[in-house]
């Protein structure tokens, strides 16, 4: 199983002062030296953190994966064509929300998931869609010829007791099987940390777990460098 790691709030940390440093480049640098297969971003709409600089900076300098987290937003999707990650993670976003707060909704905006996805497919990057734990957004995902997901782990992770975990670990496992039985790749993430990712690992065929949050905030108090190998060493 694979880590990805998103070094969206080390940025969030530089836009706070709205200073030059920390560097989100160096973060990208250091977590694939620790052994990160991809480095993840989300470039958001009101550029909360990640903005455009640092994107195409990544794009250049990144040597593992870069995943691009993305709205459809037709301003979004011009620069993703322009930078040209490695792969494209279609989310929902809403301006008001602290964090992603579900998966993308695929069936009720099927016509322009699909066409943002063909366009950036024409460009040449892989696109990936990030969808709730759901057999008919997995089906929907795959009506629109799309051969990546990724799994959102949300509920499972901020599960208020045992029994609704493991409700939800399930939930993800069923999904998981549903959409290997499509021959679609599945990634998971949202919410995962040192405490509750081992159990996500135990859910055979899952390709890639995406970590960021928990990682940053364990790097603020052992280095970035630990916080990333100690989690490759949970999930591997």
């Amino acid at each position: 199983m694979k880590l990805g790691v998103n070094i969206d709030h080390v940025a969030t940390l530089r836009q706070l002062r709205r200073a030059n440093f920390p560097e989100p480049v160096l973060a990208g640098e250091i977590c694939q030296a620790a052994g990160a297969d991809s480095i993840v971003v989300h470039l958001r709409e009101d550029r909360r953190h990640i903005n455009e600089r640092d994107v195409f900076l990544l794009k250049k300098t990144v040597r593992v994966k870069l995943n691009l987290e993305m709205s459809v937003a037709e301003e979004i999707v011009d620069i993703a064509c322009q930078a040209l990650p490695d792969q494209a993670t279609l989310v929902p976003e809403k301006r008001q929300e602290i964090t992603t707060e579900g998966g993308l909704d695929v069936i009720t905006h099927l016509h322009r998931v699909k066409k943002v996805c063909e366009r950036l497919k024409k460009a040449g990057i892989q696109v990936s869609l990030f969808i709730d734990p759901e057999k008919k957004q997995i089906a929907a995902a795959k009506k629109i010829g799309v051969q990546m997901i990724e799994l959102h782990t949300g509920r499972y992770a901020d599960a208020k007791n045992a029994q609704m975990r493991e409700k939800y670990f399930r939930q993800l496992a069923t999904a998981n099987r549903f959409a290997q039985s499509l021959n679609i790749t599945v990634n998971a993430g949202h919410g995962l940390d040192y405490n509750n990712v081992s159990r996500i690992t135990k859910i055979k065929g899952i390709e890639e777990l995406n970590i960021g949050y928990a990682i940053v905030c364990r790097a603020v108090l052992v280095g970035l460098e630990r916080a990333v190998g100690e989690m490759i060493a949970l999930i591997k």
